[in-house]
C-alpha cells in the first residue's frame, strides 16, 4: 500500500512540470507575438512619431552680399554688431517671456519709437489674460465654445474695448519690457530672434552674459548691419533692406515664405537691393535641434554651414559719381540765389555707355528747406532719374528729323523756309525764336529751328502749309510719331535693372487742336525721363541701337576679405532693337548734332567750341508749366532747359543727359545745363587721364 502512494507522487511530478513548461511557452509566445505586432505592425508609425517629435531644422541667418562699384570700391558691406537674441522653447508660455522679458529691460536700453499701439494691446493682452476675458460678454463666450465665434474676432472685439487708461499706463512706465515682449512674441519656436542688435554696448553684453542662467532663452551673438562707406552717394537707388523687427513687408510675406524665408528675415525692400534680392540673400546656416517629447532642446547639431550672399560689382563709378552730385549741388545752389528762379528745386544727370548701356553715373538733387531748421539743405533724387518726367523741348529734334526720312516726309539736305506760321483761327503765330529763312536740314538743327520740326510734323501728317489757312492733317500722325519716338526709348520703359521705372506721360490729343502735333515735334507736349533722353542720344550716337542700359555689371563669389571674388555671371550688352533709318541717314543727324556744339552758331558752340573731348548733342528749352510740391504755384508757366549728347562725336565712349525742370520763369534765363554738361565732361576725362585709361 505504501508503495502504491509513493508511485502516484512519482507520477504527479511530471505532470505539474509539464504544466509550468506550458505556463512559460505561452507566456514566451505572447510575448514573441506582442513583440512581432510592435515591430512589423507599428514600428513605422513610432519610428515617424519619434522623427517629427524629435528632430527641428532651424535656420539661421547670414549676412547678405556685398555691392562693388565698377572698380571695385566697396560701396555697401556688412558691419559686424554685438547682438542679444531670445530662442523660444516649443512650449513657453506668454507668462514665461513676460518674465523674462522684464529681468532683461532692467539690463539693457532698449529704443521705444518704433513701438505701435498694436504691440501695447499684444503686451496688455498677454499680461492680464483674465482681465482680458472679461472684456467678452457671456453671450461671446458661449458662441466661442460652440465655434460660432473665431479667435481672431474675439481678439479684435478686447482690443477695442481695452482702457485709454491701461494703455497709457503701459506707455508711461513698461515700454521697453513691451518691446522686449513683441520681439520675443515675434520669433519661431527654437529659432534665435534679434532682441537687440543696434547700439548693444560692451557693459550690456557683459552684464547679460553674466546673468544668462537667470534669462532663460537668452543669449549673446554677433549679427551684422547694412552700412555705406561713401555716406549717401547713390544711396536711394542702393535701396534700403528690412530690419529685424520689421521682417518680411507684408504684402509679399506669402510669397517670400513659399520661397523659404523666415517671417522675422531681412529683405530688400526697395531698388537695387530689392532688384536682386535673390542674389544677395545668401545660403543660410542650418541646425537641427534634437528636443524630448516635452519640447526641451537636448542636443544642438550644425549640419550645412551658412554662406554670405553673392557679390554684386555696379556699372557706376562712384568717384565720378560724388564729383558728379557735388556739381549739380553747387550749380543749383549758384543758381538758387537769383529770385528769378524761385520755382527751381531740382536737376538731373545720367552718363551711360551708348556703346553698352552701362549706367556710369544716376545723379539727381532737390533743394528742400528743413521745417525744423527752416535751412535750405540739398537732398539726394537720384530716383527722379527714371521716376520722374518732363518736357524736353528741342533736345528731342534729332528724333523728329530722323522720323521725317523715314517716313518720307522729308529727305537728308532738304531745305524749308523759316518764317513765322499763320493758321486760320489762331492769334498766335509758330515760330522759331530767330527768323531763319531757307535753312536745311544740319541748320535746323544747330540753330534749332521749330518751323523746320512743324514743317516736318505737317508733312508727316499728310497736310501742308498754307498761311493763314487751316491745319489739315491725319489724325493718325500723332501714333506714327510715337512709334518712331519709342524706337529710340522715348515714351516707353528703357528696361533698366531697378523697380519703379516711368515712361511719362503723353499729351491729351484734341484732334480739334492738331497744333500739338507741331509741341510733339518739338518736345513740349509728351514728357519723358532724364534716363530715356540718354537713350535716345545714345541710340543715334552709336549708330542706330538702342541698347538696354544696366547698373549691373557682374556677379562674383563672395571672398572673406576685401577682394573681389571669382566671376560668376557677366551682363553683356543687350540690343533692343535697330531703328528704321538708313546709316546715311543716321550720319546725317550726327553731323548736325556736332555742328550744334564745334560750329559757328550752333546753340552749344560758345560751350563746347573748344572742348579737346569733341562732343556732339542738342539743347533743349521748353515752355512747361510748374508741378512740384510748391502748390500755390501748381501750373505756373516755367521753362524746362535740357542737353542730350555724347563724346567724342566719332566712336563715342559716353552719353550724357542732364535736365533742368522749372529753371526759370523770366524771359533772360541760364545755361545750368550747359554749365552742368561741361564741368562733367571735363571731370570725366580728367578721371579717365589719371587712371591711365586709353
Amino acid at each position: 500500500m505504501n508503495k502504491k502512494k509513493g508511485s502516484n507522487k512519482t507520477l504527479t511530478l511530471p505532470i505539474r512540470i509539464n504544466i509550468v513548461f506550458f505556463a512559460v511557452f505561452f507566456i514566451f509566445a505572447i510575448l514573441i507575438i506582442q513583440l512581432a505586432l510592435l515591430q512589423i505592425v507599428d514600428g513605422r508609425k513610432f519610428a515617424m512619431e519619434l522623427s517629427r517629435t524629435n528632430e527641428v531644422v532651424v535656420e539661421n541667418s547670414v549676412p547678405r552680399g556685398k555691392i562693388f562699384d565698377r572698380f571695385g570700391k566697396n560701396i555697401v558691406d556688412n558691419e559686424p554688431v554685438y547682438a542679444i537674441t531670445y530662442t523660444k522653447q516649443q512650449r513657453t508660455t506668454n507668462e514665461e517671456m513676460l518674465k523674462t522679458a522684464k529681468k532683461l529691460a532692467d539690463i539693457i536700453e532698449m529704443d521705444t519709437s518704433k513701438v505701435r499701439e498694436r504691440n501695447i494691446e499684444d503686451y496688455w493682452l498677454a499680461k492680464y489674460p483674465k482681465k482680458a476675458a472679461k472684456l467678452l460678454t457671456k453671450e461671446e463666450l458661449i458662441k466661442i465654445d460652440e465655434d460660432l465665434l473665431t479667435n481672431q474676432l474675439a481678439e479684435a472685439y478686447q482690443r477695442e474695448r481695452i482702457p485709454k487708461s491701461e494703455i497709457e499706463k503701459i506707455r508711461s512706465n513698461e515700454l521697453e519690457i513691451c518691446t522686449i515682449f513683441n520681439a520675443f512674441k515675434n520669433g519661431y519656436a527654437l529659432s534665435p530672434q534679434i532682441v537687440k542688435n543696434s547700439g548693444v554696448t560692451f557693459e550690456e553684453l557683459s552684464i547679460v552674459n553674466e546673468h544668462l542662467a537667470e534669462l532663460p532663452g537668452i543669449n549673446t551673438t554677433t549679427d551684422w548691419n547694412r552700412v555705406y562707406p561713401f555716406d549717401k552717394t547713390l544711396k536711394s537707388v542702393l535701396g534700403k533692406v528690412t530690419t529685424t523687427t520689421e521682417g518680411l513687408p507684408k504684402e509679399k510675406a506669402d510669397y517670400y515664405r513659399s520661397l523659404g524665408y523666415s517671417r522675422n528675415d531681412r529683405v530688400g525692400k526697395s531698388f537695387l537691393e530689392l532688384q536682386y534680392e535673390n542674389i544677395l540673400r545668401g545660403e543660410k546656416e542650418k541646425t537641427i535641434n534634437v528636443t524630448d517629447k516635452a519640447g526641451n532642446i537636448i542636443q544642438t547639431q550644425e549640419t550645412i554651414p551658412g554662406k554670405r550672399g553673392k557679390d554684386l560689382v555696379l556699372t557706376v563709378d562712384v568717384e565720378l559719381q560724388q564729383a558728379v552730385e557735388q556739381i549739380v549741388t553747387e550749380e543749383l545752389l549758384k543758381q538758387k540765389q537769383n529770385p528769378k528762379n524761385s520755382l527751381l528745386d531740382r536737376a538731373f544727370v545720367v552718363l551711360m555707355n551708348p556703346n553698352t548701356g552701362e549706367i556710369l553715373t544716376l545723379a539727381g538733387k532737390q533743394y528742400q528747406i528743413n521745417p525744423d531748421t527752416k535751412q535750405p539743405e540739398i537732398n539726394d533724387m537720384a530716383l527722379g532719374t527714371f521716376t520722374t518726367s518732363y518736357n524736353m523741348g528741342s533736345a528731342v529734334k534729332g528724333a523728329t528729323v530722323l522720323t521725317g526720312y523715314d517716313t518720307g516726309a522729308i529727305a537728308p539736305r532738304q531745305h524749308q523756309y523759316d518764317t513765322p506760321l499763320f493758321f486760320k483761327g489762331t492769334a498766335k503765330p509758330k515760330k522759331s525764336w530767330e527768323r531763319m529763312g531757307d535753312i536745311d536740314d544740319l541748320y535746323a538743327l544747330k540753330r534749332s529751328s521749330n518751323v523746320y520740326m512743324f514743317l516736318t510734323a505737317i508733312a508727316i501728317g499728310g497736310g501742308k502749309y498754307v498761311e493763314n489757312g487751316p491745319l489739315d492733317i491725319n489724325p493718325d500722325a500723332f501714333r506714327i510719331m510715337r512709334n518712331h519716338y519709342n524706337q529710340f526709348g522715348l515714351g516707353v520703359r528703357t528696361g533698366i535693372d531697378l523697380p519703379g521705372e516711368q515712361i511719362g506721360y503723353k499729351g491729351i490729343v484734341n484732334m480739334k487742336e492738331p497744333g500739338t502735333l507741331l509741341d510733339l515735334a518739338i518736345g513740349q507736349f509728351d514728357t519723358y525721363t532724364t534716363l530715356q533722353l540718354c537713350q535716345y542720344i545714345s541710340t543715334i550716337g552709336n549708330g542706330g541701337k538702342r541698347i538696354q542700359p544696366h547698373i549691373l555689371k557682374e556677379i562674383r563669389e563672395p571672398e572673406a576679405n576685401e577682394k573681389l571674388g571669382p566671376l560668376l555671371t557677366q551682363v553683356k550688352p543687350t540690343v533692343l532693337n535697330k531703328i528704321h533709318n538708313t546709316d546715311e541717314q543716321i550720319a546725317r543727324v550726327q553731323e548736325g548734332l556736332r555742328q550744334v556744339t564745334q560750329e559757328p552758331r550752333g546753340t552749344a558752340v560758345g560751350t563746347f567750341g573748344s572742348a579737346p573731348y569733341k562732343p556732339a548733342g542738342k539743347t533743349g528749352t521748353a515752355e512747361s508749366f510748374y508741378d512740384g510740391p510748391n502748390k500755390e504755384m501748381k501750373m505756373e508757366p516755367t521753362m524746362n532747359i535740357t542737353f542730350a549728347s555724347y563724346a567724342p562725336n566719332v566712336n563715342p565712349e559716353i552719353a550724357m543727359s542732364v535736365v533742368v525742370p522749372w529753371a526759370y520763369q523770366d524771359d533772360k534765363g541760364h545755361h545750368m545745363n550747359l554749365e552742368i554738361a561741361k564741368r562733367v565732361y571735363d571731370t570725366y576725362f580728367a578721371l579717365k587721364a589719371q587712371r591711365g585709361i586709353q
